[in-house]
């Protein structure tokens, strides 16, 4: 029997490709980095499986190596984009365009507290929850909108990413760090189940096989 109330509508969060920053380890945030080459190569190879799936929208945060992803897709669909700034990554405020050991060097009591879970202003930014209380509508939102059975693309940041998933799939804050990071250019994916959202595919490069078995 069909749940009425079940639209079996699809999210696929895609991080984008590979900025000269992400080689470097250096903390991103919210400032405008473009690009590699490498990066641009990724989102060319993913956008063509992703248009595969048959997207029915795409939304983008309006930062460039967002933007720049999203338009790899939009070139192979035809698909119009639209741009969020609440898809932006985290604000970190003094972590930005600070290297990994740097930000262990300067704000290690503050990077040890941020992984053992406790609601940290990372170089006195945003909170992980302030992230997804901005992120998540936009998402929502957009996904609204799709007919019953379709496919939304959203194009943003490994941080907004992993927080808006934990807060569509209902997580405690807390446990949002069990949800691996994502390498440039994969995604995962959220399909509509009989209670709400829930994670089909996580760290993906490839295109999503059926799952065939009793969890199906």
């Amino acid at each position: 029997m069909t749940d009425p109330g079940r639209r079996d509508r699809r999210i696929i969060l895609w991080r984008h490709g590979q900025t000269a920053w992400n080689l470097e380890r250096r903390f991103q945030g919210n400032t405008d980095i473009e690009l590699t080459p490498t990066g641009a190569g990724q989102a060319r190879r993913a956008a063509r499986l992703l248009a595969s799936l048959n997207p029915d929208a795409i939304v983008a945060s309006d930062l460039s190596r967002a933007a720049a992803t999203a338009g790899e897709l939009a070139a192979v669909t035809g698909l119009e984009i639209s741009f969020a700034e609440g898809l932006r990554e985290t604000y970190a405020g003094d972590w930005q365009g600070l290297t990994h050991a740097e930000i262990i060097s300067r704000y290690g009591d503050q990077y040890t507290a941020w992984k053992r879970g406790e609601p940290v202003r990372r170089g006195g930014g945003e909170l992980e929850t302030e992230v997804a209380d901005r992120a998540a509508p936009v998402v929502l939102r957009h996904a609204d909108k799709l007919p019953d059975g379709g496919t939304l693309v959203v194009v943003s940041h490994g941080g907004t990413i992993r927080t808006t998933i934990g807060r569509l799939l209902g997580l405690d804050s807390f446990h949002w760090e069990s949800l691996g990071g994502l390498s440039n250019c994969c995604w995962s994916v959220l399909g509509e189940g009989a209670r709400g959202w829930r994670l089909l595919e996580h760290n993906a490069g490839t295109l999503p096989e059926p799952v065939l078995g009793d969890d199906d």
